[in-house]
């Protein structure tokens, strides 16, 4: 009979269990080491082979490319994310004496506080500053720590595209490695900072901090705080949300390389992120600019140049190496955290594409291959054209898109002018604009536009499709910076005179000939017409 205790089982073998078939025993790249890591099936790695593999890849993109000349200020913007902090980490390990080859620019980085924006608190901002400090004092780099709120304090100059350099060729980098070179021999030569190497090293430690670590970050003030939440507040979606936090934040990353000097901003976006913006930006209409928006470099503001060195790196390699050669890093809470899937269209396509990569796992690399071939050639007349208020990229509405779907819909929408707030709300319209100096009508309190009708038409029509879209969710424009509003206005003053003068304009094609044609000009024409006129009824009359 059955007994409760009795086994009735085989026993189980003692020692390790066998192993399973095609499992690596040694990384597939020395040949020796055990494997740690797996990053597709068959490619096992061990430590030293993935940190090779992992610097091999991060230092082909920027010698690929060659964009960063040496010498060059480069602003590193860290958000505090795994793969921002494991670029900050390439970095700095490129720049150390015992780096094989080493990097030859000056880096700086920067930190944007988006709290606000989330809705957290300033203790809790504060606790979360205290960690970023301590991460940025190890790194020996300058660092600028900025809030989002500075954002209601920025000139209107920030959404100006000013007059970009000629892009380097391959003998142009070439001369200036070399001059470089040279510099460091004739300065070790001379015995000003020692040899090439330490008078490197040690260019890094001796640079200010902008910000003093010791000082504790104060608050920003309350009127900024109050106003950005209610800015987040008014927006109805939460894509139109991500998306301009991200304008705002890219502003106001451009304005602190700009005022310190710094040529090319890097940042942290991976392969994966770039697939998945990809997918995200096909779906709000920006396929025009694709090529910017996911490509390794991002020439649209001018004199500033962002670059995408990480994007050869999965989330899974990041993951990997953070873990391994343990990575600092600071969590933040994001403007879409603990937000469900459909919430929005950013959610959406990540999820999307993380279960395809699941079942698939060519997925990711087939979209972030596709990205590569795409060309920056805008379409005739977009180059020198106006651009977008936000996102800083050639208008795409014209009227060449008149006949399409496309273009119609962008039309009606330009053409519309929304309600404003005081008519939706039923209020009595009163005088919008104060009498100004000499009598004349002054359309401005303070730093923002008055509330006249058609001033939200005056912004729209200067967004590009996307853009517009986007704006869409935001039902009342006055919340927005004063520095958008301001540039909106200006461009608005520069550019809607022109049909009121139009009829006044000497048209090319109503100037006299030049002497000696022999033809008659409009007027003699005029002229000759009427006389012969005059004679016809003479004679009618008086014959």
């Amino acid at each position: 009979m059955c007994q409760v205790g009795e086994d009735y089982g085989d026993a189980a073998p003692e020692g390790p269990p066998p192993p399973r078939p095609g499992r690596e025993l040694k990384c597939v790249k020395c040949k020796e080491g055990p494997p740690v890591v797996v990053i597709r099936a068959g490619d096992a790695f061990c430590r030293g082979c993935f940190r090779a593999f992992y610097v091999h890849k991060f230092r082909a993109v920027l010698g690929k490319n060659r964009l960063i000349f040496p010498g060059e200020k480069v602003l590193l913007a860290w958000s505090g994310g795994p793969s921002s902090s494991s670029m900050v980490w390439q970095v700095l390990e490129g720049l150390s004496r015992d780096s094989a080859k080493r990097l030859r620019f000056v880096p700086g980085v920067v930190y944007v506080d988006e709290g606000a924006a989330c809705g957290q608190s300033w203790e809790d901002r504060a606790k979360t500053l205290t960690d970023v400090r301590q991460i940025l004092q190890t790194l020996g780099f300058p660092w600028h720590i900025v809030t989002l709120e500075e954002v209601f304090a920025l000139p209107p100059s920030v959404l100006r595209c000013s007059a970009q350099d000629p892009v380097g060729t391959v003998e142009t980098y070439k001369v200036a490695v070399d001059s470089f070179l040279q510099q460091q021999r004739t300065l070790a030569a001379e015995g000003v900072r020692g040899s090439p190497s330490s008078a490197q090293g040690e260019e890094q430690p001796s640079q200010p901090c902008t910000q003093d670590p010791q000082d504790p970050v104060g608050p920003p003030p309350a009127a900024q705080t109050e106003a950005l939440s209610q800015l987040f507040d008014s927006v109805k979606t939460l894509t139109a949300k991500e998306e301009l936090l991200q304008t705002l934040r890219t502003h106001l990353i451009l304005h602190v390389a700009r005022t310190h000097g710094y040529s090319k901003v890097m940042t942290g976006d991976s392969c994966t992120r770039l697939a998945i913006k990809l997918m995200t930006s096909l779906a709000l209409g920006r396929g025009a600019f694709l090529a910017w928006d996911t490509g390794f470099s991002d020439e649209r503001h001018g004199d500033v140049v962002v670059v995408r060195p990480m994007r050869e790196h999965t989330l899974k390699e990041v993951a990997f190496y953070n873990r391994l050669f343990a990575v600092p890093s600071v969590f933040t809470p994001a403007i879409d955290t603990k937000a469900s899937e459909k919430a929005s269209i950013h959610r959406l396509m990540e999820g999307f594409l993380l279960r395809l990569q699941a079942q698939f796992p060519s997925t990711v690399s087939t979209v972030y291959r596709t990205s590569e071939k795409l060309v920056k050639a805008p379409r005739d007349g977009c180059a020198a054209g106006p651009r977008c208020l936000l996102c800083m990229c050639s208008l795409d509405v014209d009227s060449a898109d008149s006949a399409t779907a496309f273009g119609a819909q962008t039309q009606d929408f330009s053409q519309t002018p929304a309600p404003t707030p005081r008519a939706e709300a039923g209020a009595p319209a009163g005088p919008c604009c104060a009498a100004g100096p000499g009598g004349a009508p002054n359309c401005w309190q303070g730093t923002r536009p008055c509330g006249r009708e058609g001033s939200r038409a005056h912004v729209i029509e200067q967004l590009c499709y996307a853009c517009r879209v986007n704006m869409k969710d935001v039902p009342c424009l006055e919340p927005l910076p004063p520095y958008i509003l301001a540039e909106a206005q200006l461009r608005s003053q520069r550019y809607g005179p022109a049909p009121q003068i139009q009829e006044y304009l000497v048209n090319s094609d109503d100037e006299a000939p030049a002497s000696g044609s022999g033809a008659l000009g409009p007027p003699e024409q005029e002229g000759k017409e009427a006389r012969a006129a005059c004679g016809c009824i003479n004679k009618n009359f008086f014959n």
